[in-house]
């Protein structure tokens, strides 16, 4: 995780903080030699990588080359031709892109509401909670944690991951194919533009244990539920204009994306939830934090002392971090998670005890000892409402 300059965080000194899954990866991730494999569109049997011509002629009119595209080449950074705006994310499946070698190497970065109801909390920090250790998440996660999962995609610097969650959608009860993360997780901030092969793998691992006993199982055990790649993303105007690893630590507040999937390999019809086995709704009303008894944070961290390969959690009650008076004040627990769990849910109960997601895995220091989670309000609501409706129609 990149270290973040050491800025005087409103309320607090909070030095060294980092993002949990900021931008970029090592060369272990490089992407360049990737081969180009089947994608949607080309024709049983063919053995050139095509995209359905609609998508080329969209990144023909961004200056994309194609070929650089296919190749998976980074090294020629442009930012007038990278996709950044609400309605540029391009995302075609290149099948078997994400394959059984390609999943187990990849590694996260080295670096890093109803407004009277949360009117207490705004512009408050609370002192530093303790360090709450993270468990693993009992299995198989298809029964107990069913939906969260693995996010992998392609950045500028290599190949990354990060944690994200199956949630529900009022447009298509019990059938949603939406996904929430976080906005490092999907796009640059101010710098740069939308990531690419943007993949979901639902009940990662689904046995759970390490990444050596993860080699001796079947492909089938890494995607029990399939693989669902992005063909639509939205995340806060906020981030795209202002937010970014270094210094994007002041657009934490707005470290949210929602993104709609399809399979790889079809499904008969069957939506990601179905597949999945499960969902969790949304809640853009949470109350103040002092109305919160707990939250439990679920993810893949990948750093060490995790390998990445079993799902983790931490519960704690919340407390304030404010990164700016003018910013929602987002929520803090204690939390040993480190890199890859980015993304991944914050639930709390509703009273009638079931879980609801009010977060996501933003950021925290290095050593991980805490982890910080945006307050989803009118903002997150905006966006979430308007990809619902946008794929009412069709799935």
């Amino acid at each position: 995780m990149r270290s973040i300059r050491r800025p005087v965080l409103a309320a607090a000194a909070l030095t060294a903080v980092l993002a949990l899954t900021a931008t970029g990866c090592g060369p272990e991730g490089d992407n360049a030699d990737a081969k180009p494999t089947q994608a949607a569109g080309q024709e049983a049997g063919g053995g050139d990588f095509k995209i359905p011509q609609d998508i080329q002629d969209k990144l023909r009119e961004h200056g994309v080359d194609l070929d650089k595209w296919k190749n998976g080449e980074w090294k020629n950074w442009d930012r007038d031709k990278w996709l950044r705006e609400a309605g540029e994310f391009i995302n075609p499946i290149i099948k078997d892109f994400w394959d059984k070698d390609k999943i187990d190497k990849v590694k996260p970065p080295q670096d890093p509401s109803k407004p009277e109801d949360i009117s207490e909390d705004q512009g408050k920090t609370d002192p530093e909670p303790s360090a709450v250790p993270a468990q693993a998440v009992k299995t198989p996660y298809t029964s107990t944690a069913p939906g969260v999962g693995l996010l992998l995609f392609s950045t500028p610097e290599g190949d990354s991951r990060c944690s994200a969650t199956v949630v529900k959608d009022p447009a298509h009860p019990g059938k949603s194919n939406l996904v929430w993360t976080a906005a490092h997780c999907v796009h640059a901030g101010k710098n740069g533009g939308w990531y690419r092969n943007m993949m979901f793998v639902p009940n990662f691992n689904k046995t759970g244990g390490s990444a050596a006993e993860l080699k001796g199982k079947p492909f089938e055990d890494r995607v029990p539920s399939g693989k669902w790649w992005a063909d639509d993303m939205a995340t806060s105007q906020q981030w795209i204009k202002a937010g970014g690893a270094v210094p994007g630590v002041p657009m934490a507040p707005y470290d949210y994306a929602l993104m709609h999937v399809k399979s790889e390999q079809g499904t008969g019809g069957k939506s990601l939830e179905e597949m999945a086995g499960g969902a969790y709704e949304v809640d853009f009303n949470a109350p103040a934090m002092a109305k919160i008894p707990s939250l439990t944070a679920q993810g893949y961290p990948a750093e060490p002392p995790f390998d990445g390969a079993a799902q983790q959690q931490c519960t704690d009650k919340p407390t304030r971090l404010s990164m700016d008076a003018k910013k929602p004040t987002m929520y803090r627990i204690g939390c040993t998670m480190t890199g890859g769990s980015s993304g991944g849910p914050w639930f709390a109960k509703d009273a009638s005890g079931k879980q609801v997601l009010i977060s996501n895995m933003s950021m925290g220091p290095r050593p991980a000892r805490w982890s910080a989670g945006p307050h989803l309000g009118p903002e997150a609501k905006t966006l979430f409402d308007n990809m619902s409706k946008k794929w009412a129609s069709k799935q």
